[in-house]
């Protein structure tokens, strides 16, 4: 049981696209579709379901810093909440107390952006059954979930001004990580390098230009995440006459 928690890489090496992958990423939707189908009884029971998000996401964050430190593994260079999941799991933590707007239009849009993206090609190296395959893909899962939980459940809407609010939140989040990755020779949003596992960041081109790269693509991936709100306003106001 103690290897489950160790540090031993080589006992569980992850694989992408492994049948150990594969299952969350069809978790993921299945999560996703169930939200929706059961938004009403979600609805009912929404202090409940709150209280268990906060705390399943809470206590796999704490658990992951303790197993860093436990090994002294922790360290201020890839530590430090300033990944973008990372600030998406904190910003989770608290839409889910405070079921504020502001902080929704954020997370909407670099929450879900970025933990599909960690999902689909995760910078993870300890595959099942090890605690930190679960620790993540759970805590990113979930990211991704109280989003949509209140896109179905309190039928909170992304907006245009949200979206502009959260690139500029993106853009003065990457500054701060610039900086602390230049004071701990971190890679926090992988402005120092790309990760070193393959990634779609493969496709934007060398450093530095890939980040200019990430900028476009975080423009049109918000716009895409903004857009079937948009339509759903242009269909409604055709069958009003508007």
């Amino acid at each position: 049981m103690s290897m489950l928690f160790g540090h031993q890489y080589d006992l569980f090496p992850f694989e992408v696209f492994s049948i150990s992958h594969i299952l969350m990423i069809v978790l993921l939707v299945s999560g996703a579709v169930a939200l929706y189908y059961f938004r009403s009884y979600f609805r009912k029971k929404d202090q409940a379901f709150r209280s268990a998000m906060f705390m399943i996401m809470f206590l796999l964050e704490t658990m992951y810093h303790i197993w860093l430190i436990k090994d002294g593994y922790w360290n201020l260079s890839f530590t430090l909440p300033l990944q973008l999941c990372s600030l998406s799991l904190l910003l989770c933590l608290i839409l889910l107390v405070t079921k504020s707007q502001i902080i929704f239009q954020i997370v909407y849009f670099i929450g879900i952006i970025g933990a599909f993206m960690a999902i689909l090609t995760p910078e993870l190296f300890l595959g099942f059954p090890h605690f930190r395959y679960f620790q993540f893909f759970i805590t990113h899962l979930f990211i991704i979930w109280t989003c949509l939980y209140f896109v179905f459940v309190h039928t909170y809407r992304p907006t245009r001004r949200g979206m502009i609010t959260s690139f500029l939140f993106l853009n003065g989040s990457a500054i701060v990580a610039f900086m602390v990755n230049k004071l701990t020779d971190g890679n926090y949003m992988f402005l120092a390098k790309k990760p070193t596992n393959g990634s779609l960041l493969d496709y934007f081109g060398p450093y530095p230009y890939y980040i200019l790269t990430l900028e476009a693509a975080a423009i049109f991936l918000f716009f895409f995440l903004l857009l079937p709100f948009v339509w759903k306003d242009r269909a409604a106001n055709k069958l009003f006459g508007k």
